[in-house]
């Protein structure tokens, strides 16, 4: 294993950490764990790209949210840059929730 990739994989570990800081406000899960953080691409250059969705499409926070993730995410120190892109495809549903989340809203 070359250190690019034992550094994009640190770096991915990183900004896991950091999407466990986001919660969704309407549901006291973060989005990490409520599965809205479909993917976490991060290139040898250390640019990011996160693939997210929301719980619906006319979600409140819709516009604030992938803010709050590119900001963030750019703040982590070794991130060049930061870049956030929302799809409803496939949709968000309750079984995206890691057993974590489920726990927490009771719903095992």
């Amino acid at each position: 294993m070359n250190t690019a990739e034992i550094d994009t994989t640190e770096l991915g570990e990183k900004i896991v950490k950091v999407l466990k800081t986001i919660y969704d406000p309407e549901i006291p899960v973060d989005i990490y764990e409520l599965g809205l953080i479909y993917d976490v691409f991060v290139n040898e250059d250390h640019e990011v790209k996160i693939l997210m969705t929301l719980t619906t499409p006319n979600c409140p926070v819709a516009e604030s949210l992938p803010m709050e993730v590119e900001e963030k995410v750019k703040s982590i120190q070794m991130v060049k840059d930061a870049e956030v892109e929302i799809t409803f495809d496939p949709p968000w549903s309750q079984d995206l929730m890691s057993e974590e989340a489920k726990l927490e809203l009771g719903m095992l």
